[in-house]
């Protein structure tokens, strides 16, 4: 159902990469302008799939394993995606374009962890499922 604690877990980490990216830079450049996702392709077409893996996450809630299979694609896209972000604050922080991290580099880890939360207790309700039917 869409009241679950899974379901709240999906929309905050539907939240943090959806909604949260659009008003959070992830960098500021050496001449004090923001830069945000939507500045470089790859970054947008990665937070758009993360999104959109979330909003089929929550839309299928009463199919629990394939709700279960898209939690893990999306942490593993999530995780693609802070690599990337570190990479590039790395191997740019000596440089003239980086001069400061911004909050947006770390709202991948705040996806990954509500996506485990949420991963948890969809293996709770499939666990409490089965011995429920195993009593039939």
């Amino acid at each position: 159902m869409i009241q679950r604690i899974q379901t709240v877990y999906l929309f905050l980490a539907f939240a943090a990469t959806g909604i949260l990216m659009l008003f959070v830079p992830l960098w500021t450049t050496s001449a004090g302008k923001p830069f945000f996702f939507m500045q470089d392709q790859l970054y947008a077409v990665l937070l758009g799939l993360t999104t959109m893996l979330s909003i089929v996450s929550i839309i299928s809630f009463k199919k629990r394993q394939n709700q279960f299979v898209l939690n893990r694609l999306n942490i593993i896209l999530n995780l693609i995606l802070l690599g990337l972000f570190v990479y590039r604050s790395l191997n740019l922080s000596g440089g003239t374009e980086v001069s400061e991290k911004g909050i947006g580099m770390f709202m991948p880890i705040v996806a990954i962890v509500l996506l485990v939360l949420a991963n948890k207790a969809i293996k709770k309700d499939e666990d409490l499922v089965k011995s429920v039917d195993r009593l039939r």
